[in-house]
Formats: C-alpha cells, sequence, structure tokens
C-alpha cells in the first residue's frame, strides 16, 4: 500500500495523509453482491438513542463477503482489487468457472488475474484456503475460523495476520496479532497470506469534516461535563477528573474486563503482555 500526502492549499489538507490506492483496480462494485444497509444514527429498534457519536455520514451499500470459502475445489480468478466502505482491509472480486462471482478480504500482494481455490488438496499459497493441518508452520493466515464450517472470525482486519506455530493433536497453535498465544481447532478453515492495506493506520483525516463523512460525530471529553452526566464532570475550574473511567464509571487503566473462568481460557496459551496461562 501507498500513502499519500496533500500539498497544504488548504487548512483540511495541511494534515491530510490519505490512501493512494494504488491497488484498486476499479471503482465500479459487483451489483449482484451489493445489499442495502440503513444507517441507524446510533439509535436501536424504538428510536431511542443506544450509541453516542453516531450520526450523518455518505450512503453506502453493503458488500457481500464469502468469509465461509466453501466452494472447494473449484478455482476462481480475480477479476478485481476494490474498495470497501464498510471494513479496513480491501476486497477481491473472484470469478469462478462455473460462472458465479464472490467477493473475498483481499491479501496483501494478490493480483488481478491470479487463481485462488479452497480445498482439503490444494497448495498453500497466497489467497487460497484450507484447514491448518495441511499448512507449514510459520505460515501467516488470515479469516481463520473458530470452529469448522462457521466462516472466518478472526484476523480480518486491514494489515493483520497470525501465524501458526505449532501443531497438536487436535489444535494448532496460532500467534494472533496481539501477541496472544492461541490454540485454534486444526480442521478450521484459514486463508494463506496478509490482509491488505497494511498502512491503513498511518492515514490523517486532516479535518473533522472526514469523519462527519464517515458518521462518526464529534465526541466531547468527560471532564467537560457535569456531574450528573459523567463520573469525571464537575468540579472547580479545569479539573483533571481523577481515574479516567467511562460514563458508566468503568476504569479505562489496568481494569480487567475478560470475565473470570471463562470457557475459552483453557485455548489461550499466552497472554498478550507475555504471561502465561496455567493449563
Amino acid at each position: 500500500m501507498a500513502l499519500r500526502k496533500y500539498k497544504p492549499i488548504t487548512a483540511g489538507t495541511r494534515w491530510r495523509i490519505g490512501n493512494a490506492f494504488v491497488e484498486i483496480t476499479t471503482d465500479t462494485p459487483e451489483k449482484s453482491l451489493l445489499e442495502k444497509v440503513k444507517s441507524t444514527g446510533g439509535r436501536n429498534v424504538q428510536g431511542r438513542r443506544a450509541m453516542r457519536y453516531i450520526g450523518g455520514g455518505h450512503k453506502k451499500m453493503y458488500r457481500v463477503i464469502d468469509f465461509k470459502r466453501n466452494k472447494k475445489g473449484i478455482p476462481a480468478t480475480v477479476a478485481s482489487i476494490e474498495y470497501d466502505p464498510n471494513r479496513s482491509a480491501f476486497i477481491a472480486l473472484l470469478n469462478y468457472v462455473d460462472g458465479e462471482k464472490r467477493y473475498i478480504i483481499a491479501p496483501q500482494g494478490l493480483q488481478v488475474g491470479a487463481t485462488v481455490q479452497s480445498g482439503d488438496d490444494i497448495a498453500p499459497e497466497l489467497g487460497n484456503a484450507l484447514q491448518m493441518k495441511f499448512m507449514p508452520l510459520g505460515t501467516n493466515v488470515h479469516n481463520i475460523e473458530m470452529q469448522p464450517g462457521q466462516g472466518g472470525k478472526l484476523v480480518r482486519s486491514a494489515g493483520t495476520s497470525a501465524q501458526l506455530t505449532n501443531k497438536e493433536e487436535k489444535y494448532a497453535v496460532l500467534k494472533m496479532p496481539s501477541g496472544e498465544l492461541r490454540k485454534i481447532l486444526i480442521n478450521c478453515y484459514a486463508t494463506v497470506g496478509v490482509v491488505s492495506n497494511s498502512d491503513h493506520s498511518l492515514q490523517s483525516m486532516g479535518k473533522a469534516g472526514r469523519n462527519r463523512w464517515r458518521g462518526i460525530r464529534p465526541r466531547n471529553r468527560g471532564v467537560a461535563m457535569n456531574p450528573v452526566d459523567h463520573p469525571m464532570g464537575g468540579g472547580e475550574g479545569k479539573a483533571s477528573g481523577g481515574q479516567p473511567r467511562s460514563r458508566n464509571g468503568q476504569y479505562s487503566r489496568g481494569l480487567k474486563t475478560r470475565t473470570k473462568g471463562k470457557g475459552t481460557d483453557k485455548f489461550i496459551i499466552q497472554r498478550k503482555n507475555g504471561k502465561k496461562l496455567s493449563q
């Protein structure tokens, strides 16, 4: 991926660092894979605001992504690499030999014209999806299933990948993007490669209006509120607000939010902080 630094001809472009979109090959999505998505403005079914700081934004259509990769043994050709407004990664349009078209999350380096497929007796090459028991150790993977046939749930955002570090009897040991070592059932599917758009986090909006285009409204600081509105509000002058916490009083630094005794704790070998769990 390449970034584009804008000339400061306006106040909004002075600090703007945007995506050059050099990997994108078309700006016209496949109509058969589009669905309508309604903007909620943060409101629930009762019309009451459930999430703050959401509203406005440009209209967009949802691109139906194939997370399951369940067309096994049927080769497909990459027709285009496209931008998806619903996710940080780019997506790739696949044309299967039987005429069907599907979108997948595009791995870094996937080119138009390349052939990809999924199945158990295929090579672990870029863009191919197969069970982790057929992959060599050290393979970088993304779009990882947590249960066989469920579809990819883990490692789907821009620039991320997990590394296959070990294989046990029933489990594959993966080093997650956070650094956590985690066991996943070895017959789960994953896609080979690193997710595209790796420089996504290095972009700079340049002006507040660009976030409004994305449907993000201005966010108030808790210390600027009244005590009735936020635990950090109130006080004489510019009070610090004390220990940083959320609107409902949950501390933001050091508080462990994972449920104690959670059933999937047994699959975590080592936390992202390097602490090993007793198995």
